[in-house]
């Protein structure tokens, strides 16, 4: 193995290992957090009484589910029922590879990112079919079907939302596009063009793509009962749990590079930036979440058919109409 080779091994374990430790902490306290969002927006209180404030809530939430008995349906395919979860974490994990936190912040800086992103989160669906399907149970398989229904759909529009700051800063790099945007002013540029649209059709596709509401029609459970999760417990259902959170946060990240400068800002660029953005992405999913209620089935389609890809496709128009008529454009 040549010296360069093994450098960049060490690099993306390393950088690896502190961003997966950075968001799974992040999304610890972002449990605590929605809890106590949750509990003002309800007039509640939230967690209280475990730790200072209920800090410690997520914690004990994890070493509870941990207790628990791991049981597996006497019909369920075992071998796929025990390997969705698990698939599930680490293809929600998977993507913030590609996601630079800084200028230097980035386990693997690849040339096409933007590809390996859309790639990987297209990939989620698999684990949470391979659940609804391997439990044997008629509310987890109508779940499943649901997911891959929603995943498939809402993917066209997530990626013609990505395409736009893909066509404007001329790369499929990340880091390309985040470095296009500081060195074009993205503040001023943004809202003015397709990225702000752009940006809002993201944020809804991605609402659908980690089953956030009023997007949740996998889990349902005022109808499916928990859908895909129904027959879960212990660890595995932390594990889904926790991939759902992961994949939200990772995708407010993605959004925060893609359409608002990542680490870029005004006085200091940084990585304080990229994070403030994220997580006020990552807070304004809460917001939506306890204050809209879910769609049907047949609303979700039509949301997504009818208006948001034809949206998308628009976009994508006018962005390649800035870059070729526009003074610079994305040159």
């Amino acid at each position: 193995m040549n010296p360069a080779t093994q450098s960049a091994l060490i690099h993306g374990a390393v950088y690896g290992t502190i961003v997966c430790l950075a968001v799974l902490t992040s999304i610890a306290m972002g449990i605590w957090f929605e809890r106590k969002f949750a509990g003002r927006m309800q007039s509640r209180i939230g967690p209280t009484y475990t730790g200072p404030v209920g800090l410690l809530q997520p914690v004990a939430d994890v070493v509870k589910l941990l207790q628990k008995e791991d049981i597996i349906p006497r019909d369920a395919d075992h071998a796929l029922f025990n390997l969705a979860p698990p698939l599930a974490a680490i293809f929600s994990l998977a993507a913030a590879a590609v996601v630079p936190f800084s200028a230097k912040v980035i386990s693997a800086d690849l040339d096409v990112g933007v590809v390996y992103i859309l790639g990987v989160g297209g990939l989620m669906v698999v684990p949470t079919f391979m659940a609804g399907w391997s439990s044997n149970n008629k509310f987890a398989l109508l779940g499943g079907m649901r997911a891959i229904a929603q995943s498939v759909s809402y993917g066209v529009p997530l990626v013609l939302a990505t395409m736009v700051p893909v066509v404007l800063a001329g790369s499929l790099s990340v880091s390309g596009i985040v470095d296009w945007q500081a060195t074009h002013h993205w503040f001023a540029v943004w809202p003015i063009l397709p990225g702000l649209p752009a940006f809002l059709l993201f944020y809804l596709a991605m609402l659908a793509e980690s089953n956030r509401i009023p997007f949740d029609i996998p889990e349902a459970e005022s109808e499916l009962v928990a859908g895909i999760t129904t027959e879960y417990t212990g660890a595995k259902f932390t594990l889904f749990y926790m991939a759902e959170y992961v994949h939200t946060m990772v995708g407010s990240a993605v959004a925060a590079a893609l359409f608002f400068g990542g680490w870029d800002g005004p006085f200091a660029p940084g990585l304080h930036w990229m994070v403030l953005k994220t997580l006020l992405i990552f807070v304004s999913v809460y917001w939506v979440r306890w204050s809209l209620v879910r769609f049907r089935s047949d609303q979700l389609m039509d949301l997504c058919w009818k208006r948001l890809t034809p949206l998308g496709l628009g976009l994508v128009f006018l962005a390649a109409a800035f870059v070729q008529y526009w003074p610079g454009g994305a040159r």
